[in-house]
């Protein structure tokens, strides 16, 4: 029987966390906020008053998009694409089937 080398199914699965990797991530939600609730919070602030400088308020709407842009994937997964297998026919065919 040969020895090492690859064997199907053994190691740790492709994207699961290690143990290192899931402490960190613990670590951060039990000490405060994590980086989501930080991006949802720069995505809420209110808007800046009408009397500030336009390109500040250009920079602070580009700003709380970014990070509506980076917290969307964790909030709201990707659909995933659905093939459809359909016969389509006419109602002449469909009433001819009838007879």
């Amino acid at each position: 029987m040969p020895r090492g080398g690859k064997r199907e199914g053994a190691g740790r699965r492709a994207g699961s966390a290690n143990t290192k990797t899931r402490d960190i991530a613990d670590k951060a939600a039990t000490e405060g906020i994590t980086p989501l609730e930080f991006m949802l919070q720069i995505m809420r602030q209110e808007e800046l008053s009408p009397d500030a400088d336009p390109a500040q308020v250009l920079a602070h709407q580009a700003m709380r998009f970014e990070a509506a842009k980076a917290a969307a994937p964790y909030i709201h997964p990707k659909l995933s694409s659905v093939e459809m297998n359909a016969n389509v026919t006419n109602h002449e065919a469909a009433l001819d089937e009838l007879e």
